[in-house]
Order: C-alpha cells, then structure tokens, then sequence
C-alpha cells in the first residue's frame, strides 16, 4: 500500500498525474491549500468567497466545500459571523506542535526500520531523489511538497494506522509554518541536510539512528521558524 502510493505520488510530480482525473473538489482544496501555504492567502486574512471564487474560476458552493475540508485540516478556521480565515498559529502552538511530531517521528522511525520492505524504502528513496531535483532546480513549492511526503510516506511503513493518524493531523495544520522553514538559502540547505541524514538512516535500517534524527530535524524546524512567527 505504501509503495503504490509513493509511486503514484511520484508520477503525479513528473506530469503524468491526476489533474485531469481529479475532482472539482481535489481541485479546489489543492489550489487553496497552495495558496495559504506559499502564504497568497495570509494568516489571520478572511477569506472572501465571491472574490477568491472569481480567481477560481468556481461557484461559492464548490469553494464553500473546499474551505470545510480546509478547516478539518486545521489551516482555515469558519465563524458564523467572519465566515471563513485562514488559521493564525500562536508560537506556543507551533512549538507545542513541534514537540509532538518529534516524538510521533522518533516512533515512526523504529518501527518503520523494522516494517519497511526493501521495495518500501527504495520508493521512498525515488521520493527523495525527486525531492534533491527540486531543490537542485530550486523549484520551492514541489520541493516542499516531496518532503512532506516522505515524512508521510516514512510513517506509512510503519503500518500503524493510529501513529499515522495522530501525525497525518499535525502535519496537516502546520503545512505553512514548515513551508516557511525553508526560507532563505541557508535555512533550506540545513533542512536538505536533515533529509539525507534521514533517507541514510533509513535505507540502513538503523532504527535508533533513524528515530533520533527525525526528532533532532524537528527541534531544527523549530529553530528555522521561531523568529518568522
């Protein structure tokens, strides 16, 4: 299940993917979620429905739709009398966030050592290498992406479905913060560095290795973020 995921998410960045096949729906939450990512939709901004479904090119029901499955992702937030926001994340709460994941992938780490087929991991090394190409080509939004991926994909060789639950939700909410951790030549240079240490740890099943550099590389993503929060 993991490897025929990681393949098809791979295909999907080498053009041969789904837009096409995607839904009105898929669509919609795909070009949102772009965009309070790469920061177009700022935190703390209410989002206007007649005007962001002008640039969409959709109807407010569609668009509607796709800002309630946004919610239950945690970047945007819905009020009866404010409508829809994108989500303002305290430092406290990016921190506090952090923390867990760090332990949630410290998990994942082992266990993913000791699940993991040698197919599994070489899927998930065709994502990193994909992932190096984007960075080579300094293509920032793909980049991020990948990585996202394999911090997911990582999780899903661990076949703990609760595990990759619990962090599928964290990771979700904070797409934006950890987007903005590569800012800046140096800070996305250290953050490539953490990923080749983790695809080593992991193509040598060093699960102890594995589990404190995915740990470590969320304190790092603390550091990286703290001062643009």
């Amino acid at each position: 299940m993991a490897t025929e995921a990681s393949h098809s998410l791979l295909e999907d960045f080498e053009g041969r993917g789904p837009i096409a096949r995607q839904s009105l729906h898929e669509a919609i939450v795909a070009r949102v979620r772009d965009m309070i990512i790469e920061g177009e939709l700022a935190p703390g901004t209410r989002i206007h429905e007649g005007n962001l479904g002008g640039k969409l090119g959709v109807s407010r029901t569609p668009l509607r739709e796709a800002l309630k499955f946004l919610a239950s992702e945690g970047l945007v937030e819905l009020s009866p009398g404010r409508g829809a926001v994108v989500r303002q994340f305290s430092a406290k709460d990016v921190y506090d966030s952090l923390v867990v994941l760090g332990a949630l992938e410290g998990l994942a780490g082992r266990l993913a050592c000791e699940q993991a087929t040698d197919k599994d991991i070489r899927e998930v090394r065709r994502l990193h290498d994909h992932m190096m190409e984007m960075y080579a080509s300094r293509d920032r939004l793909p980049y991020f992406k990948l990585n996202q991926n394999i911090h997911s994909a990582i999780l899903r060789l661990t076949k703990n479905e609760a595990l990759a639950y619990v962090h599928g939700t964290l990771q979700a909410r904070l797409r934006r913060i950890r987007y903005i951790g590569n800012e800046g030549p140096e800070k996305w240079a250290a953050a490539v560095a953490d990923h080749e240490e983790i695809i080593s740890a992991l193509e040598a099943r060093d699960a102890e290795r594995l589990s404190k550099v995915l740990t470590v590389h969320m304190e790092r993503t603390w550091e990286r973020v703290r001062n643009s929060i």
